[in-house]
C-alpha cells in the first residue's frame, strides 16, 4: 500500500468519525429529501439570515457576484424563488418536475468548531410531462455548526452543474 492511499484511507476514516463532519451531511442530506418533497418552506429554513444559494455558468469562477449565474439568491430571492414555486403560477412551477436526489463523494475541504465545508457530487433525476432527465452538480456547502438549540445552517451552497455552459431547458425544481 502507498504511502498515499494510507493518507488516503486515514483521512476518509477520520473524517468519518467527526461528529461535526456528519452532522454536515445529515444536513445536505436533509436538504436534498426537502428539495425532492417539494418543501420549499422548510429548506428556506436551512440557510443561514445571510446565506448564499449559487449555480454559476463557469464552471470554475471563484467570483460569483462578478460572473454570470444562473442562480445567484440571498434570502429575499430565495423567498421570491420558493413564492414563485409554490404558487404554480410561473412556468417552473405548472406541473413541477418530480425529482430524486442521490448525493455522495463528500471531502472535507475545512472544519472548524462553528462551520464544515464539504464537496460532494448530486446526481439529479427529474421527470415532468412524459420526460426524464438527469442532471449531475459538484456542491460545495459552507456550513455553520448550531450550538444548543441553534440547528445547523447552510451558510452558502454552490452547485456547479456539469452542464453549465449548454443550454439548460427551464427548471421546475431547485438544484
Amino acid at each position: 500500500m502507498t504511502n498515499t492511499t494510507l493518507q488516503t484511507q486515514m483521512t476518509h476514516s477520520t473524517f468519518l468519525n467527526d461528529e461535526r463532519v456528519l452532522r454536515a451531511i445529515q444536513l445536505v442530506w436533509r436538504e436534498a429529501a426537502l428539495l425532492d418533497r417539494k418543501d420549499y418552506p422548510a429548506w428556506e429554513e436551512l440557510f443561514t439570515e445571510e446565506g448564499l444559494y449559487i449555480v454559476p455558468v463557469d464552471p470554475e469562477t471563484e467570483d460569483f457576484e462578478g460572473s454570470l449565474n444562473m442562480i445567484y439568491d440571498d434570502k429575499r430571492m430565495r423567498r421570491l424563488r420558493v413564492d414563485r414555486m409554490m404558487q404554480g403560477y410561473a412556468p417552473s412551477a405548472v406541473a413541477a418536475a418530480t425529482t430524486t436526489r442521490i448525493v455522495s463523494r463528500f471531502e472535507v475541504l475545512n472544519v472548524s468548531d462553528d462551520e464544515v465545508t464539504i464537496r460532494s457530487a448530486q446526481v439529479l433525476t427529474a421527470y415532468k410531462r412524459h420526460n426524464t432527465d438527469v442532471l449531475g452538480a459538484d456542491l460545495t456547502h459552507h456550513i455553520q455548526l448550531g450550538e444548543g438549540d441553534n440547528p445547523d445552517r447552510i451558510i452558502q451552497k454552490i452547485a456547479r452543474m456539469i452542464n453549465s455552459e449548454d443550454a439548460i431547458n427551464a427548471v421546475g425544481f431547485l438544484i
